[in-house]
């Protein structure tokens, strides 16, 4: 086993369950708004929508084709357009009051917060997202992930989304180290794990569903338990 000195993780998806909590909120936001009144005759069509559109955007988002600002305004109009609501009666804070909902919930991945413990005691442990700075900063605090990461690398920060290396780079530049020290954690396989190898860094693909891919990572883990029997 190589010797390394700084840990990765993605955040949303690898550590902060971003399904569970969004699920929540999208719940809370169809009652509280009455959507069926707006033309959505049920949370399922909701649920169901807002996955299918929100998953483009980021897709979009991630390659360039779509900035922050108009994945905000354009993500609920499509939404509402797609479950067959009327998108012309979406009330105006919607979208922020999702993404306080959303950033506020606590709830992430069996054995988050035990693994970080036990990482932090002999590794430098850091953040590597293409999430925008406040609502991962809200998510980090509001679940109480903050405490155990050091440095925190995002998109918006840096100009640069994952898989591209410049992020990773940023993040070496910043904690003075290089490629070969390092390990990335994640779920996604292009962002975390090809992202990583086009950055030389060894990578961990947390994989839960037991998903085949095509590249192949340095490991693979299905519960974030099985890193204590890698570093």
């Amino acid at each position: 086993m190589k010797t390394y000195q700084h840990i990765f993780f993605d955040l949303d998806h690898t550590l902060w369950d971003y399904d569970k909590n969004v699920t929540e909120s999208l719940a809370e936001l169809y009652e509280h708004y009455s959507l069926v009144e707006l033309g959505i005759p049920s949370f399922q069509h909701f649920f169901d929508s807002f996955h299918a559109v929100n998953f483009q955007l980021w897709d979009w988002y991630n390659v360039g084709k779509i900035d922050k600002v108009n994945l905000r305004k354009e993500r609920f109009p499509r939404i509402f357009s797609h479950a067959g609501g009327r998108a012309d009666a979406i009330p105006q804070e919607f979208e922020e009051d999702f993404m306080h909902r959303t950033s506020s919930k606590s709830h992430v991945f069996p054995y988050s917060k035990e693994i970080l413990t036990y990482l932090k005691e002999k590794y430098r442990v850091h953040v590597i997202t293409n999430g925008f700075n406040e609502s991962q900063a809200k998510k980090m605090k509001s679940s109480g992930l903050d405490v155990f990461f050091e440095l925190v690398v995002t998109s918006e920060t840096t100009g640069h989304k994952k898989p591209d290396p410049r992020i990773f780079h940023y993040a070496l530049d910043q904690l003075k180290t290089q490629a070969e020290h390092c390990l990335m954690i994640g779920d996604n396989p292009n962002s975390d794990i090809l992202g990583a190898q086009n950055a030389n860094i060894d990578q961990v693909y947390f994989n839960p569903e037991g998903k085949v891919i095509e590249l192949k990572p340095t490991y693979e883990i299905k519960h974030l338990q099985e890193l204590e029997s890698l570093l």
